[in-house]
């Protein structure tokens, strides 16, 4: 694929609107990239801050139809059809399309923009992935200003849409994230990422040592409420499965390990949960283990989660290649990588022979 443009009509949005008393009602064109997205998910990328719910009563009430047809979240929509947006509630901003306003965020100085720019490992005409730094969120939420998601058109480039996320890390884990460049591709990413078709390893420092040093964790994760954010914990009735493998690469004693992981699926904070409920918490996680997320030592050892997506190992969106990237440590745990001794740049697949 190149990013020479398409045809309007089957590239960019098209849209006409018709009055309704003081507001206007929209018509969206459905681009060939979108053919045959189910429309809840085409609504998401288009009006990313509306609900499920939200949603629902529009449709339940007729105010959002496909060629003028009642629809329901699941129907799946073809090139060019029309898609009947009415005027929404104030906080239900839309997406700029391609095109419309400055690539360059207002809010992001030439040197933020050079910065983030400076974070990509991997580019190429569908995809785009960066090295995310720890303490910088994803997505915004409570409390959260600044975020990714917000900087994405500093992403562009020669692109003609704004990137797009097809997954997440924690704020404070670092390393591979992935973005698609073109509707099409992050429809297929989010489908490969909700498979088992995407090989993501990521490296920890553990208190204390996994044993044994190779294995599976199968623990069942529901998320909680609580006063301090979001939590996740094992809940066998009312939780959902979720699968992490491990092994352990180096090791100081009975004190610490360097720890390689692979989640099978991908629950919130599971790979820290995981680790936390077998007795060996991940360095520096306090939500999850209190003061026993620590070690005693200097400044050597921040008290800093020790969390990092490594590898990334997927098919390409369009077929014919893997993407494999990785991603270098964070400062922080390469500095305690050196403390312990630990080798930085192990490149072997240690879930090579995984069955």
């Amino acid at each position: 694929m190149t990013d020479s443009p398409k045809p309007a009509a089957d590239h960019a949005d098209t849209t006409s609107t018709e009055a309704k008393g003081d507001s206007k009602v929209e018509t969206r064109i459905v681009t060939a990239d979108e053919a045959d997205m189910r429309l809840d998910r085409w609504f998401k990328r288009h009006f990313p801050d509306v609900n499920h719910s939200y949603l629902q009563k529009l449709l339940r009430t007729g105010q959002v139809r496909v060629d003028g047809k009642r629809a329901e979240t699941s129907t799946r929509l073809a090139a060019k059809q029309g898609v009947r947006i009415p005027p929404l509630a104030a906080w239900a901003a839309p997406v700029r399309g391609p095109g419309q306003g400055s690539s360059k965020p207002k809010a992001m100085s030439d040197k933020q923009i050079a910065e983030l720019q400076a974070l990509v490992l991997y580019r190429d005409a569908d995809v785009i992935a960066i090295n995310k730094p720890p303490g910088l969120a994803v997505q915004g939420g409570t409390g959260t200003s600044k975020h990714l998601d917000a900087m994405l058109d500093a992403l562009r480039f020669d692109g003609n849409e704004r990137p797009k996320l097809v997954h997440r890390l924690d704020k404070d884990t670092s390393g591979v994230l992935l973005l698609a460049r073109t509707t099409f591709a992050a429809s297929k990413l989010t489908e490969l990422f909700r498979g088992s078709a995407v090989r993501k390893i990521y490296w920890a420092v553990t208190v204390g040592v996994p044993t044994p040093y190779q294995g599976k964790i199968d623990l069942a994760l529901a998320k909680e409420g609580g006063p301090h954010g979001e939590r996740v914990a094992e809940n066998k009735e009312e939780g959902k499965r979720a699968l992490t493998v491990y092994s352990v690469q180096e090791n100081v004693g009975k004190q610490a390990a360097f720890v390689a992981m692979w989640p099978l699926t991908g629950r919130t904070h599971q790979l820290r949960v995981h680790m936390a409920a077998v007795g060996t918490p991940i360095l520096g996680d306090g939500k999850y283990a209190g003061q026993g997320a620590f070690l005693a030592g200097g400044a050597e050892v921040a008290k800093k989660l020790h969390l990092h997506a490594r590898r990334l190992i997927l098919p390409h969106p369009r077929g014919g290649k893997t993407i494999d990237v990785m991603a270098p440590l964070p400062d922080h745990m390469l500095a305690t990588w050196k403390y312990f001794g630990f080798s930085p740049n192990l490149r072997d697949d240690p879930f090579e022979n995984f069955e």
